[in-house]
């Protein structure tokens, strides 16, 4: 996570989070923007990959007033497919995205994570379980984004900047997502201490929301390759073999 994404304002305590619903199937982004707002949301559908990508750009912009809090996006998606979505959504903005999709693989799943995604559901789901991950990812957000303390951690040359919530690696900034960083700032202010995949998924979800264990890893690859000069080989996040992974000073 870095300080110098640009992204606006947080909105004003009280004001209801916005979330914009990608998904050409009408139905389904019905009852997800009807159980979203159930839940304190406001919600906007768009069917189009284009124009949902447009809309959610401009809402972006210092004009508009408001951005969206939270996106969530089917992959298969007439315009722009729901990849492209949410790779150009992460370089502008550190708001979470979760991805609601039909396609099950793990390819499919490891490539959206991969580019950006915070979260993977598979189509058909509980509209209960949506609404408990999107508030718990945007929960965490701004838990992270209202921390204070100003403390610096640093190993090697690998430092975190918890006041900007910055990291730099080998003296250039590093453009994390906010699962990524949640990871990496759990295992960096416990040094030394061995976490396993439940407990990271714990710690950074929230423990008994929904999600699945395995994401971990997938978002520990990503992190990997960001912050270590060589990803096969790390000198930062080490993994203990049968056990998870810890912090190296």
């Amino acid at each position: 996570m870095s300080a110098s994404t640009g992204n606006p304002a947080p909105p004003s305590p009280g004001a209801r989070p916005r979330a914009l619903i990608i998904e050409d199937d009408l139905a389904i982004a019905e009852l997800e923007r009807d159980y979203l707002e159930a839940a304190g949301f406001s919600a906007d559908v768009e069917t189009n990959g284009a124009s949902a990508l447009e809309r959610a750009i401009l809402a972006m912009s210092p004009e508009s007033g408001r951005p969206y809090d939270l996106f969530v996006v089917d992959l298969m998606l007439p315009g722009a497919d729901g990849f492209t979505i949410c790779r150009e959504l992460r370089e502008r903005s550190e708001k979470p995205v979760l991805v609601v999709s039909a396609r099950s693989g793990d390819i499919d799943k490891v490539r959206a994570l991969g580019i950006g995604a915070d979260d993977y559901i598979t189509k058909p789901f509980s509209p209960a379980e949506l609404v408990a991950r999107a508030r718990a990812h945007l929960d965490r957000y701004e838990r992270l984004r209202g921390e204070s303390g100003g403390a610096i951690i640093s190993s090697g040359d690998l430092v975190i900047d918890t006041e900007k919530k910055a990291v730099s690696a080998g003296g250039q900034g590093v453009q994390l997502t906010a699962t990524e960083y949640a990871i990496l700032l759990l295992l960096a202010r416990n040094p030394g201490r061995v976490y396993s995949r439940e407990e990271i998924f714990e710690a950074v979800r929230g423990e008994g929301t929904y999600g699945e264990v395995s994401t971990v890893t997938v978002h520990m690859r990503r992190l990997r390759e960001k912050i270590e000069a060589d990803p096969s080989n790390p000198k930062h996040i080490e993994t203990v073999w049968g056990m998870g992974y810890r912090f190296v000073e």
